[in-house]
């Protein structure tokens, strides 16, 4: 019985427009998954970073380290849209209040 194929467990897509880079994240970020959302941010060059966590389902302690080395590399370049999990990760981590995080 064929049921289709399954979503992804993690993918993140580098969208490039002249000095702006968006990356778009889905699914889980946790240490398997972390280094490489992080190369994907590092391995454009741009000015402005938006780091699009709207589709991202689950995120662990690898994932918050990996948000603030992208913060502490690209001060005042980076913005993360969190989706509400994200958001509430970051809150409990006490982060909720960093000029780079936007509002779910």
């Amino acid at each position: 019985m064929d049921q289709g194929a399954a979503p992804p467990v993690f993918s993140a897509t580098a969208e490039v427009d002249g000095d702006r880079l968006r990356v778009v994240v889905v699914g889980e970020v946790d240490m398997a998954s972390a280094d490489t959302m992080l190369r994907t941010v590092l391995g454009e060059p741009a000015e402005h970073v938006t780091l699009d966590l709207h589709g991202v389902t689950f995120f662990d302690s690898a994932a918050i380290h990996a948000v603030v080395r992208l913060a502490q590399r690209l001060p005042g370049a980076l913005t993360v849209l969190p989706s509400r999990q994200v958001r509430r990760v970051l809150d409990i981590a006490g982060l909720g209040e960093q000029e780079w995080l936007r509002p779910n």
